[in-house]
Formats: structure tokens, C-alpha cells, sequence
């Protein structure tokens, strides 16, 4: 409204006072002038009242009492009537004068407004379910203990799957789980790291004790079973060849030791059907992080053992899709009787053996089709070991050291090799089409990948760890991204970890009284071991974790819903995956002491929620072990409603405030350790 409408608007208003406080005889208003007015005195009779001067008052004059109370009211509806076409003309002046300006700021208030809805939607959402979601979610029967969503062997070989196939992540409508998976009967809460690595509880595993001394990975009998424990301790006379091994190898490369593996430029390994993840563990000491994948196993898990003893781990298979990681992430390959026929379907698993490896990194396999004197005498596994020979060759890998069973490739550093070829003689390029650098369980491509990409860079000339975390200018600007964003998302994970860590005390839950000054210790440095970081983004909590000294690795996590810096996750030297949190994750229950997720909650809420909230959560605590950690940072609103779940999940929560920003919680929580009843 502007001036001169207001100016209107108060003369109105005063001279319409003046008329009512007057109080004036004599003035009459006609009945027949006036539709509403003859409706109030229809089928009445009029009266006339002499007043004390002797003049005629109509019942309907401005005197009265009765006459004046009706007068208000027609004023006053006549003034909303002019109330309401000034505020229209003004509107409209005012729509047409706004400026560029302000119309950005109508479209965030609409934003707002429009995420506020789809918030409201969710709550709609989760309450049209009835007050079966109000409950406590029950427990699973006894059979789910180890059970992971995706993995249906018998399902799948009901479907049709064959060759290797039925053991592939098959992940349908029904594979969700909609209860709470209970540890086995005598579970204990595993020893801490380091004493975890070399010593895990039998009861707390899937296995028997002919699988422990079975054949297969020479890493897996490298282990003691004992009456409650499984040993992987250095006073077995069989771990020496884990560090004899690994020795062989740094020598095969030509380095004097693993120590010196750093220095050549890894840091980041694959190890292919890793056993019981001594390799990985061996070197871990040196600084290499080694990430175990193995197909999925009912019983004797190499990935569930593995995890056990506190090392990087997951379900995954060549069979018939792409892993879950970008091209061009890891520095070596590793295979020891892993129990893939890389000779079979044409190479197609070398191609993709190829595709994750970085430019000069190393393709390290051991098997007894290596053996020279062996297939001296026979003709079908020399058959089988030219085969691999010559496509190793046909990819531009380099036969650089063949020892006893064990052989070392390297893979080149120039793309021009591709191209000089001989005709024919192996897999072509794929075409940038083709050449999707973070596919998400895509069938596997019989073309080369990798060679479009801009991350092409030889491990020998990247920095060394750990200075690799700290990506130069140019390395970011494969990104999209500026020193100062990454400066500040380690500044916030430093504060971030270091607030964290004084809030991770079982003490939080407790209301015990302490004395004036009293704090609650410090969690030990080792409190945490594996870590499930559910957005990881940059990997900044990850790179916090290992500042500030904590015994803890990442599985860093990028949500197929989000932006992806997975390929700058690996090029810091870490660890991680594509994941879409929709689908159960390729793990075994009770794997993980914390979950972390920092604005996951929002990034599935502006998906449209593909799922609920509360088959996220239910994923969680599948993933975390019992005692262990969740830390959900995430807008007011929805920590509101995660904290409503936690009840469902039976889990101890609190909701604590950031500082920082009073938009947003923390959400603290911790699984309590339910004990399952022996059967007798």
C-alpha cells in the first residue's frame, strides 16, 4: 500500500468516527434505497417514538442505540471491502516494480517452503503406515544372524542364475529387512585393536573347524584355532610367510623391502579373495591400506573374518558386473590362489582388473598355473597360463619378475601404447561413452577403460603418503574444486572429531551425579576400529580420524544420490565405495563400531525418499556391531524424527546442539548389546 492509499484510507476512517460519535437525530436511512437494510426490517413493524422536543424518531435512526450498533457494522464491512481492493491495487503495483533481487529471494523462500513440503510428505508418509510404526521393531529369527540382503543364493538359483552368477548381488524389492538382527548365542564384544587383528572370538564368526584348516588361500590356514578363539598371532611358525611373501614381492619390483613400498608410489591395494586378510594385515604396519573383496559366503566368510579383525573389507565379485569403484583407484592388484579363472570368458576379468588399476601400478598374482615346472607337465595349464601371458601383454602390462608360483605385472603409464598395437591383438579402448568412470555395478565391458580419463597420472609421479591427502591446486582442478574448499572442509572435520570424541562415553547416557568440575574421561585413541562414514564427501572424516592419531580405517561411502568425489577419495589415498542407501550394503551384520552420516539425511529427503527413514536405520543397525556408535549431523527437523526411531531401534539416543549453527543436531546413539537366549 502506498502513500497516498494510506492518506485515503485514515480520512475514511476518521470521518466514519465523526458519524458515530455525533450521535445526530433526524437522519434516517430508506428502506427502499437499501437491499440490506430491508432485510433487517422486513415483516417488522415500524414504531415511531416521540422524543422529549417533540420530534419523530424512527427506530432506525443514528441516535439509537440499536440504530447505531447496526451502523458500525456496515461501516465496518465497507471498510474491509476497501481494506481488500487497496491491498489488491497495491499488490499489483507491487509485482510489476520488484527487482531482480527480490525475486531471488521469493525463489529461496519458495525452496524453502517447497523442502518444508516434502518434509511434511515424509511425516505423512511414515503415518499412513499405521500404528505399527509406532512400535518396537522386532527381532529376527535365528537364521538372519548373518544374513545380508542382496545375497540370496537359493533365491537367485531359483531365478535362473548359474556359473558363478548365483552368488552376485541380486538387489529386488524384497531384499530389504524390516527387523532387528540379533548377534549369535555366546557373541562377545571384540578384543580392541591391535590385540583384535591377531585374536577373534569363534562365536562371533560363521565357521567350523574343518573350514579353518581347509584348503584354499594359503592365508587362510594361517590361523590357530583354539577352544573360543581364533589366533592369527606372529608365534604361529606360519605367519612368517606372510612377511616372506610380502618381501618376495617388494624384491620382484626391485624395492629392498615392503617398508619400501611407499616410496614406489602405493599405498592403496586390492586384495582378490584376501583369505582371512593376513596380507592386508602384514602390511598395514607399513602404512598400505588394503581393501579384501570375496564373493559372498554362507559360512567361512573371508570378508566377514576379515572385518573381525578390524581390516578393510566387502562383498564383491568379477563375475559378471563392474566393482563399485572408480577406474584408475588402486596402486596394486593382488591375487593368491583367489580363485578366479582370470583365463576364463575371453580375459574379461582382466579388463576389469585393468580398468581399476592406477597407470604403472602392479598386478601381483600367485597360483599354482604359474608354476613353470608344473605346467611343464601339463599341457592344459600351460594352455591356460599363455593365455593370461599373452593378454597381459595384448593390455599393456609389463611381465616385469615370475618367481616359484608368484608373478608381477606392471601396468603402463602411456596411453600410446593402446594405440600401437598390432591389430587384433586385444581389447580396443572404450569410447567416452563406454568409459563411465564411477560405474555402479554395470556388466562388465570387454573394451579398455580408464584411458579418457583426466585422473591418468603414473603412481611415480604422484606424492608419496602420507602427503597424498593433501591434493595441490591442479589435482583439485580435475575436481571442480579450490584449495579453499578443501582447506575448510578439513578445518571443520578436525573440530568435528575432536567434539565427537569427548561425546563417544557410555557415560552420556547415564544421569549419574558428578562433583562440581568433574569431566568425563577420554575415550582411548583405539575405542574405534572400523568406521562406516554414510557421506563421505571429500573425505575429510576420514583424513580427521588419522590426524588426530585415532587406530580407526574409513569405509568412505558416496551416495549414488549425491555429487561424486569417490575418485578424489582414492586419489587422497583412502578407501571407499558408490553406494545407493536405498539398497542393503555389501557387508555381513555387525561389522562396523560407528556410523557416521553427515547430511545423508537431507540428501534422501530431496530424492523424494526412494525409501523410508526408517529402512535406512534398520540397514544401520544391521551394519553396527552391538555397543557401537551411530553420529548423525543433520538439519533440526530430521534429527527430530530420527530421534522418534531410535525408539523403535531400541537404541540409547541424545540429542545434542551445534554450536556452530543452531539450525542443526547431533544425533548420538549406541546399540545396546541384546543377549540371545541358548535353546536348550
Amino acid at each position: 500500500m502506498n502513500h497516498s492509499e494510506s492518506h485515503f484510507f485514515s480520512l475514511f476512517l476518521f470521518e466514519v468516527s465523526k458519524m458515530l460519535h455525533r450521535g445526530v437525530s433526524g437522519i434516517r436511512v430508506s428502506g427502499n434505497n437499501n437491499d440490506f437494510w430491508d432485510s433487517q426490517v422486513k415483516d417488522k413493524t415500524e414504531k415511531v417514538i416521540v422524543n422529549e422536543n417533540g420530534f419523530a424518531s424512527d427506530p432506525l435512526s443514528v441516535g439509537s442505540p440499536r440504530s447505531r450498533h447496526r451502523l458500525t457494522m456496515l461501516c465496518l464491512k465497507l471498510s474491509l471491502v476497501v481494506i481488500v481492493i487497496l491491498a489488491l491495487t497495491g499488490s499489483f503495483w507491487w509485482a510489476i516494480s520488484i527487482s531482480t533481487s527480490s525475486r531471488g529471494h521469493i525463489f529461496r523462500g519458495y525452496r524453502r517452503l517447497q523442502e518444508q513440503l516434502v518434509s511434511d510428505l515424509w511425516d505423512i508418509g511414515e503415518l499412513s503406515l499405521g500404528p505399527s510404526r509406532l512400535k518396537e521393531i522386532e527381532f529376527c529369527p535365528e537364521e538372519s544372524e548373518n544374513y545380508i540382503p542382496c545375497f540370496n543364493v537359493s533365491e537367485n538359483l531359483a531365478l535362473g542364475y548359474s556359473d558363478g552368477n548365483e552368488y552376485d548381488r541380486q538387489c529386488g524389492h524384497g531384499s530389504r529387512q524390516s527387523c532387528l538382527v540379533l548377534p549369535p548365542v555366546n557373541y562377545k564384544i571384540p578384543l580392541r585393536w591391535p590385540t583384535g587383528r591377531d585374536v577373534i572370538w569363534v562365536a562371533n564368526v560363521k565357521i567350523t573347524g574343518q573350514e579353518v584348516f581347509s584348503s584354499g588361500s594359503f592365508t587362510k590356514r594361517m590361523m590357530m584355532l583354539e577352544e573360543e578363539q581364533i589366533s592369527f598371532r606372529s608365534a604361529s611358525l606360519m605367519f612368517d610367510g606372510v612377511e616372506d611373501y610380502s618381501h618376495q614381492i617388494a624384491e620382484m619390483i626391485g624395492l629392498r623391502n615392503e617398508s619400501n613400498f611407499i616410496q614406489a608410489g602405493i599405498r592403496t591395494i586390492l586384495d582378490i579373495g584376501c583369505g582371512y586378510g593376513s596380507f592386508g594385515a602384514h602390511l598395514f604396519s607399513k602404512q598400505l591400506l588394503t581393501m579384501c573383496i570375496a564373493n559372498y559366503e554362507s559360512s567361512g566368510s573371508q570378508v566377514q573374518l576379515t572385518l573381525e579383525r578390524g581390516l578393510p573389507a566387502m562383498i564383491g565379485s568379477f563375475n559378471s558386473k563392474q566393482l563399485p569403484y572408480p577406474s584408475l583407484s588402486f596402486d596394486m592388484l593382488h591375487c593368491a590362489r583367489c580363485g578366479i579363472d582370470w583365463d576364463e570368458k575371453d580375459g574379461i576379468f582382466l579388463i576389469e582388473a585393468d580398468r581399476v588399476l592406477k597407470p604403472g601400478g602392479y598386478f601381483v598374482w600367485t597360483s599354482p598355473l604359474t608354476n613353470v615346472h608344473a605346467f611343464l607337465r601339463n599341457k592344459e595349464m600351460q594352455k591356460r597360463w599363455n593365455f593370461v601371458r599373452d593378454f597381459a601383454e595384448n593390455i599393456c602390462w609389463e611381465l616385469i619378475s615370475q618367481q616359484d608360483e608368484t608373478v608381477v605385472w606392471k601396468k603402463t603409464t602411456k596411453k600410446s601404447c593402446y594405440n600401437s598395437r598390432k591389430p587384433g591383438s586385444g581389447p580396443s579402448k572404450c569410447s567416452k561413452g563406454q568409459d563411465v568412470e564411477s560405474p555402479y555395478y554395470r556388466s562388465l565391458q570387454n573394451c579398455i577403460g580408464g584411458t579418457n580419463s583426466r585422473r591418468w597420472v603414473p603412481i611415480e609421479e604422484r606424492v608419496t603418503w602420507p602427503s597424498r591427502s593433501n591434493l595441490n591446486k591442479n589435482e583439485l582442478a580435475l575436481y571442480g574444486l579450490h584449495p579453499e574448499e578443501l582447506n575448510e572442509d578439513t578445518a571443520h572435520y578436525k573440530t568435528t572429531v575432536r567434539n565427537y570424541w569427548s561425546l563417544l562415553s557410555p557415560l552420556i547416557f547415564s544421569d549419574h551425579p558428578k562433583r562440581p568440575g568433574d569431566e568425563d574421561p577420554s575415550p582411548p585413541h583405539n575405542m574405534l576400529r572400523n568406521v562406516l562414514d554414510m557421506n563421505a564427501r571429500y573425505g575429510g572424516f576420514n583424513a580427521a580420524l588419522l590426524e588426530a592419531g585415532k587406530s580407526a580405517w574409513v569405509m568412505n561411502v558416496v551416495p549414488t544420490s549425491g555429487p561424486n568425489y569417490l575418485p578424489l577419495i582414492f586419489d587422497r589415498g583412502y578407501v571407499g565405495v558408490l553406494h545407493n542407501w536405498c539398497e542393503a550394503f555389501p557387508s555381513y551384520p555387525r561389522t562396523y563400531d560407528m556410523v557416521h552420516a553427515e547430511g545423508l539425511l537431507s540428501l534422501e529427503t530431496d530424492q523424494h525418499h526412494r525409501c523410508t527413514m526408517l529402512d535406512l536405520f534398520t540397514e544401520i543397525d544391521r551394519l553396527l556391531r552391538p555397543e557401537g556408535w551411530v553420529i548423525i549431523h543433520d538439519t533440526a527437523p530430521l534429527i527430530k524424527k530420527a530421534r522418534a526411531l531410535t525408539v523403535q531401534l531400541k537404541w540409547d539416543a541424545r540429542v545434542v546442539e551445534v554450536e556452530s549453527n543452531s539450525d542443526e543436531r547431533l544425533l548420538i546413539c549406541q546399540k545396546p548389546f541384546f543377549k540371545k537366549q541358548a535353546t536348550s
